[in-house]
């Protein structure tokens, strides 16, 4: 049976519709963030934003346990349509590298135990579509999140990794509205290059 689909932007604030609702994961495995973003018509709002902190357990095994549950609690609570996640960044300790994979693996595996499909963005590409530069920082990407969603000084969180989740959100969105290119086949022979798979033997 599947959720019934009402939405709430928690005890605090009253209740309201969106259209469609995104949730943005920034993966870690000491600080992971999350943000919440609801679309009205073609509006974008930041629902919530915040914070789940890892570094308190020991085993890394129970990190991904919190990841896992707290993910879930969200996904249940917020009811997303889609989630986008950022895709971890390639780096010189293979060991870090594994576990921020299997930290975002879990993240995800929890978004897909209740069928919200899932978008990958690269760091770089994230910042791009934000600021329009690949290498900005993240207090040059939370300075822009709030300008562009509005969002008063007093909420902004200490720790930089809820705005970036918010961020990967955001980008999807500004992605998502993009027009889907065609490729067009300039002849029967380009037809045919471009799909095998469509084309049988006469």
């Amino acid at each position: 049976m599947p959720m019934q689909r009402t939405r709430s932007t928690g005890s605090t604030a009253p209740m309201r519709e969106y259209d469609r609702i995104i949730i943005g994961i920034d993966p870690g495995t000491n600080i992971m963030g999350y943000g919440i973003l609801g679309i009205k018509g073609k509006q974008p709002l930041m629902i919530a934003m915040g914070l789940i902190e890892l570094s308190k357990f020991d085993n890394h095994y129970m990190r991904l346990r919190r990841i896992y549950e707290r993910v879930l609690g969200l996904v249940e609570q917020y009811l997303p349509d889609e989630m986008s996640i950022e895709a971890p960044f390639f780096g010189k300790n293979v060991q870090s590298m594994l576990k921020l994979g299997r930290a975002q693996g879990v993240a995800m595996a929890a978004a897909l135990s209740r069928d919200v499909p899932i978008t990958e963005y690269e760091p770089r590409k994230i910042k791009q579509v934000i600021t329009g530069n690949g290498a900005a920082s993240k207090e040059q990407v939370c300075e822009m999140l709030r300008r562009m969603l509005d969002i008063p000084r007093e909420n902004l969180l200490p720790k930089l990794d809820a705005t970036d989740a918010l961020a990967a959100a955001l980008c999807h969105y500004y992605e998502s509205q993009k027009p889907v290119k065609t490729t067009s086949c300039k002849s029967w022979k380009d037809f045919i290059a471009k799909n095998p798979g469509k084309v049988t033997g006469l």
